[in-house]
């Protein structure tokens, strides 16, 4: 597994795929407009429907993300790094990534290998690894016979420990809503904002 050769094929606007504590996913730079386009092609992924971003730090947040709610930092405080999409208002992002809309889903996955790789790249954009009338993959082997030769790059983290996606959370939302309840459960009350 090299962390290296993940962050130069991100760099070259490739598509790597990588473990995360939920599932694999696939993932580009979200500021190389012809990675994202990949990525939406790999996936099969509807082009009106945003890509969430990985982050491996606060400051990757306060880079692509303004105005965020207090709750944003009490929940982050208590499930980052964890199974935790939060949606919030957008900033600098290019238009593929947010579907033309102005908000995205940020999550900081609990895996020691996408962490090194976000941390020496910084955000990076996201989606499950599979097609998107298909389950997630959580094996390199299930990437392979899915996805086959459509990534440039897969980093074995033999299998994920879930097979869960994450839980999703939109914050732009008064009161917030869960749009899928994951691998983290949540119920929001509007006594906690």
């Amino acid at each position: 597994m090299s962390i290296k050769k993940a962050v130069d094929t991100l760099k070259k606007g490739g598509v790597i795929a990588f473990p995360t504590d939920t599932v694999y996913g696939i993932g580009a730079d979200p500021f190389q407009s012809a990675a994202i386009q990949k990525l939406y092609t790999i996936k099969g992924r509807p082009k009106n429907k945003p890509i969430p971003i990985l982050v491996g730090c606060y400051q990757d947040v306060e880079n692509i993300a303004q105005n965020l709610p207090e709750f944003f930092f009490q929940l982050t405080t208590q499930f980052w790094p964890g199974a935790l999409t939060l949606i919030v208002e957008a900033k600098g992002l290019p238009a593929p990534i947010t579907a033309g809309g102005n908000t995205v889903g940020l999550r900081m996955p609990d895996h020691p290998i996408a962490l090194k790789i976000l941390q020496r790249f910084g955000p990076i954009a996201t989606t499950s690894a599979n097609k998107s009338d298909k389950a997630p993959a959580t094996s390199k082997s299930e990437i392979e016979g899915e996805l086959g030769n459509l990534v440039d790059l897969i980093i074995d983290g033999g299998t994920t420990n879930t097979g869960t996606s994450s839980t999703v959370i939109d914050l732009i939302k008064t009161p917030p809503k869960v749009l899928r309840q994951g691998e983290i459960h949540i119920e929001i009350e509007t006594s906690q904002l």
